[in-house]
């Protein structure tokens, strides 16, 4: 069965982008609006981390990622920036490449470029980040020794039942 769940406003914001941006490339069939799509999209990243956390108070860095990595909160805000700084140089790269070069430079940017830069600085940015993130190699080891230590434990010291007595 289905449930009636609420469904969060970052999927609905999503779709949004995703119906509006791609019913209108569908509609225009223009490469001047496929140019600038990217850029704005690039560009309404930046703003939006931008605003939510100057503005809002909340950093959607953290709101995504909080889970799967514990941080300091001033490491967040950093992150929260980063991302947006670097967002909003993609769109005006890709602006700068797709209005002052041929349309086969810019495709082979968008494509290749962009992809190269976002791989790039997720790598950079997951390094970086890496050495506040706490190592898990030790809670891992201890669980270890603990699991070692109980087994030994129970093999050697067997239990006394009254049960066993009986027979």
């Amino acid at each position: 069965m289905l449930k009636k769940e609420k469904v969060p406003t970052r999927i609905w914001v999503v779709f949004g982008l995703i119906t509006i941006f791609g019913g209108l490339t569908i509609f225009l069939h223009d490469d001047t609006f496929l140019k600038w799509k990217v850029t704005i999209i690039n560009e309404f990243f930046a703003l939006a981390l931008l605003i939510s956390y100057y503005v809002f108070n909340k950093n959607i860095i953290k709101q995504f990622l909080s889970e799967s990595i514990k941080l300091p909160d001033p490491i967040w805000v950093k992150l929260n920036l980063a991302w947006a700084v670097f967002f909003a140089f993609c769109g005006v790269l890709n602006w700068y490449i797709a209005f002052n070069y041929d349309l086969e430079t810019w495709v082979n940017f968008k494509v290749f470029g962009l992809t190269g830069l976002m791989f790039t600085f997720s790598i950079v940015t997951i390094l970086s980040l890496s050495k506040y993130m706490k190592d898990d190699s030790e809670d891992i080891t201890n669980a270890i020794e603990d699991s070692v230590e109980i087994t030994s434990n129970v093999i050697s010291k067997p239990q006394h039942n009254k049960d066993n007595d009986k027979i």
